[in-house]
């Protein structure tokens, strides 16, 4: 590209340019892309429910009239796995969006401010950081109770810290930044700095975070739902359809139980994690 025409692009658009090389990225992009319009289109294009029953086809073997087989109760399994989708994927999403708010608010606070504010809010980040996320999980869902809205509040826990960690390095290195300095000189308010110089210069760190962390979600929670401390029968949550099906891993023929949902939740992890490396690499101006 050319050096001129370069300078005169905007900072999207030279991103987006750099993002069109990143192949594997992209690809993941198209997956993720393709199980939210799924999952959203669902009632359109499927002929079944999640809770529809046939009695005459347990345990069926994948079909053309049963792409992914039936379960147990002879519900259409591939139904079950799109419309799990909507929960998976939202519990990832949801989970994550409440962490990066919560984390931004902290992190920008804990940055701009210092002083006590600094050492409360990153000594509370450091106690969470002591536990591995998902025994943290665990405990925090332990305490409130079984069920995806408190899967969505744990996840959301754990999440926070991380995300002001991020952003509170990104202030104190805008906040040393001559720009900021002359904003504060000429006697522009704190929330102007805040969201007009501090937040929009995170957006990129916590954008490959953020996309990274949704996968990371979609685990827990499925981990979680097979634990039986998430998603409750009949939901079709992947981890759940996992837990509905274990009995079934070691009898022969009947793979397809836990080979699809699985596979959904590996396919969705590592999307989101080529998907941020591709983020990571396009918002390099290096390259």
């Amino acid at each position: 590209m050319d050096t001129n025409s370069s300078k005169t692009l905007s900072p999207f658009a030279m991103f987006l340019i750099r993002f069109k090389r990143e192949k594997t990225a992209i690809v993941a992009l198209c997956i993720l892309l393709t199980m939210v319009v799924m999952a959203i289109a669902a009632p359109i294009f499927l002929h079944y429910t999640a809770t529809d029953v046939d009695y005459n086809n347990i345990l069926s073997l994948p079909s053309w009239e049963h792409w992914a087989g039936t379960d147990l109760y002879g519900r259409d399994n591939f139904a079950r796995l799109v419309y799990g989708a909507r929960i998976s994927l939202s519990v990832g999403f949801v989970s994550v969006t409440i962490g990066v708010i919560a984390g931004t608010v902290l992190g920008v606070i804990s940055g701009y401010y210092g002083g006590i504010a600094d050492a409360i809010i990153m000594r509370a980040a450091d106690v969470l950081f002591a536990f591995p996320s998902f025994l943290l999980a665990i405990g925090i869902v332990a305490v409130l109770g079984g069920g995806i809205v408190n899967v969505i509040i744990a996840i959301a826990i754990f999440s926070t810290p991380m995300f002001a960690r991020i952003v509170r390095s990104q202030t104190l290195s805008v906040m040393n930044s001559q720009y900021v300095r002359a904003a504060k000189t000429m006697g522009a308010s704190t929330p102007r700095i805040m969201f007009k110089h501090i937040i929009p210069s995170t957006i990129s760190s916590v954008l490959v975070y953020f996309t990274m962390r949704v996968g990371t979600s979609v685990l827990t929670a499925a981990s979680l739902s097979f634990l039986g401390l998430g998603a409750q029968p009949p939901s079709p949550e992947w981890g759940a359809m996992l837990a509905s099906s274990r009995d079934f891993m070691a009898v022969d023929g009947y793979m397809y139980l836990t080979l699809f949902p699985g596979l959904c939740i590996f396919l969705t992890v590592l999307s989101c994690n080529v998907l941020g490396d591709g983020i990571r690499s396009a918002l390099d101006p290096k390259n």
